[in-house]
């Protein structure tokens, strides 16, 4: 099994900037796949990033070039950093990670989540 726990979430300003952390532990392997997923009231569960074990990154085409992920395999953290946050960037926050590079942005294929860390964007 392995456990997730996300931190870092919070209220910001609209414009302002928020670093995720995602802390993996357990019996992990070093080929894990590990994305950020985020929930919004009323909405469905939506892609947010991924990376690889080897480092490949992927981006939803709402957040590319405001969020960065990045990972760190030694410690089994993966971080989100979010700036020029928006309104709509409000949302429960989920940490995720699996075996497979498969379908990395289809978080049904994912194995094991985080609790979720509230986001909160205010205009």
């Amino acid at each position: 099994q392995v456990q997730l726990v996300e931190s870092g979430g919070g209220l910001v300003q609209a414009g302002g900037s928020l670093r995720l952390s995602c802390a993996a532990s357990g019996r992990t392997a070093s080929t894990y796949v590990m994305g950020w997923f985020r929930q919004a009231p009323g909405k469905e569960r939506e892609f947010v990033a991924a990376i690889t074990w080897g480092g490949r990154i992927y981006y939803a085409d709402s957040v590319k070039g405001r969020f960065t992920i990045s990972r760190d395999n030694a410690k089994k953290t993966v971080y989100l950093q979010m700036d020029s946050l928006k309104p709509e960037d409000t949302a429960v926050y989920y940490c995720a990670a699996k075996f497979s590079e498969t379908a990395v942005v289809v978080g049904s294929t994912y194995d094991y989540w985080g609790q979720g860390t509230q986001v909160t964007v205010s205009s």
